[in-house]
């Protein structure tokens, strides 16, 4: 059994504590367990397009009312609630099903990785959040 320097203790120190940072940084970008969408927005593969769309942002909702549009596992009311948007949160939008809209966004406005082209077709995933969200208070302002 080899005994660690002092300055060896310090690299692993250094190291564990930037390994610590990170994973807590990745944690809180993404979502939670049980908070995913039980269908994924998936994003399709296309070389000439951006791998999401176009870009929109919450609007309409009634500050007096629930003032939020709840965020959903699927496309549909039927669909559990796993997130909430507000009025002028900015989302991206992914995929359509009928009246819903898959979307990719972060509330902590940061890049999600879907404003140039995927080399596959695959479900959204970190650093961003996703799920469905009805069109009816979103609107389209990039795309």
């Amino acid at each position: 059994m080899t005994v660690m320097g002092s300055m060896q203790v310090r690299k692993l120190s250094a190291v564990l504590t930037a390994i610590a940072v990170i994973s807590a940084a990745t944690t809180s970008w993404s979502q939670e367990p049980g908070r995913r969408p039980q269908v994924p927005v998936v994003i399709e593969a296309d070389p000439d397009t951006d791998a999401c769309g176009g870009n929109g942002v919450v609007e309409g909702l009634d500050p007096l009312g629930d003032g939020f549009l709840a965020v959903r596992s699927g496309p549909g009311p039927k669909h559990a609630e796993i997130d909430r948007l507000y009025n002028s949160e900015e989302v991206y939008f992914c995929t359509v099903m009928g009246k819903w809209f898959g979307v990719v966004y972060s509330n902590q406005r940061q890049h999600c990785n879907v404003t140039a082209p995927w080399i596959s077709t695959q479900p959204s995933t970190w650093p961003c959040k996703s799920g469905w969200v009805h069109q009816k208070w979103v609107r389209l302002y990039a795309g």
